[in-house]
């Protein structure tokens, strides 16, 4: 049996088993990751003190899950295309309901923004899909073949549900005491052989994102470093991109830096705590884990000071860092009651237009809907 084929028949074993796992790789990154929890235990955290995988919601009111490290057997495997199965084509229509329910709301946050002290907020909805044949792992493959610059991953775990996604934005990694976080706003869709052209209200939206973080940064932080912005593409969407860097204060605590930065003006809005009660009270669903964030948590890696192994004096002096990466949970899935959930959404400002607002939305949901057809 191949390597890739016993990858990923102790995936489908584990998945038959209803034990908790996640398979995920990172962006621009041909190594594909697995943990297997050894048992169907739930683990909450609230410190983010622990050393696994977590997947955090939207509102940290809730408790993150985490597949501790200690409790997980891990399989690592690197390639950079994957086999799979045919599909046939299926065709998804519009709700025209839930498309005047989205103007609507869309409108009603701009009459807010308008009145103040609300700057932006990012509205969301959910779109519902058939489940019929699709499987989890398969849709993984192709998500893992389509989508090279983005965070791909299918999460499990029977107490909780599962979960697909592929996205471009991280929320912040940290490597021993270095800090990057990325600011990403702005959605226009790709089109063959063409740059996109960014308007008032996108640089706008792009730049509160960018501000809000170099802020919250730079509490923990001694020094703080703001890229160009540039364009990006992901999937089939162009995006704004700026990256923010920092060393942090040795006594920076993460779990601080987490209620600091999540969730940012990209997924809540800003002032953050107006903008979240405004989508508490006004979406008319629950997020869970749509905008929330996952990734590696507190993992420990030996650093050598000198690369050639027979040096074992130098390496006496090896240290071990702590690394943390995390992506916001977006262009995800949800699979549910033999039904795809699919989670879309966008920043909203004084110059928003709503009709135009659902048309974002709705070249969002194709990106991720494209690997079901």
């Amino acid at each position: 049996m191949s390597e890739v084929n016993s990858f990923f028949k102790d995936l489908e074993k584990q998945f038959a088993n209803d034990l908790p796992f996640v398979v995920y790789s990172r962006p621009i990154n041909s190594i594909i990751k697995c943990w297997l929890q050894k048992d169907a235990a739930l683990h909450r955290t609230n410190l983010f003190e622990e050393s696994g995988f977590v997947f955090a919601p939207f509102d940290l009111n809730d408790p993150a899950i985490v597949f501790p490290q200690d409790k997980c057997e891990h399989q690592i495997l690197e390639v950079n295309q994957l086999d799979v199965d045919p599909l046939a084509i299926t065709t998804f229509s519009t709700n025209n309901t839930s498309r005047q329910a989205h103007v609507n709301l869309v409108s009603e946050a701009v009459e807010a923004i308008n009145k103040g002290p609300l700057k932006k907020v990012v509205l969301s909805r959910v779109e519902s899909r058939p489940a019929d044949q699709i499987n989890p792992i398969e849709t993984f493959k192709r998500l893992f073949n389509t989508y090279k610059n983005a965070m791909v991953y299918c999460w499990y775990h029977p107490k909780v549900g599962l979960w697909l996604g592929a996205t471009p934005e991280l929320l912040f990694k940290v490597e021993g005491s270095q800090l990057t976080a990325i600011s990403l706003a702005g959605t226009q869709p790709y089109k063959d052989n063409s740059d996109p052209t960014w308007t008032s209200k996108e640089l706008q939206e792009q730049q509160i994102v960018t501000d809000y973080i170099a802020e919250q940064v730079s509490l923990y932080s001694a020094q703080t470093k703001i890229s160009e912005t540039e364009s990006i593409k992901a999937g089939n969407l162009w995006h704004l991109k700026t990256r923010v860097t920092s060393v942090l204060h040795s006594t920076s605590k993460l779990k601080l830096i987490i209620e600091a930065l999540h969730p940012t003006p990209a997924v809540c809005g800003f002032p953050k705590q107006t903008a979240k009660d405004f989508i508490l009270s006004h979406e008319g669903y629950e997020r869970e884990f749509y905008t929330g964030f996952l990734g590696e948590l507190n993992l420990k890696q030996r650093m050598n000071r000198n690369t050639n192994r027979r040096n074992v004096e130098n390496n006496a002096y090896a240290s071990v860092k702590t690394n943390s990466n995390f992506y916001v949970n977006l262009r995800c899935m949800q699979i549910k009651d033999d039904k795809v959930l699919v989670y879309v959404g966008g920043g909203i400002t004084e110059d928003s237009v709503p009709e135009n607002e659902w048309e974002e939305t709705s070249n969002k949901a194709k990106t991720i809907s494209n690997v079901l057809r």
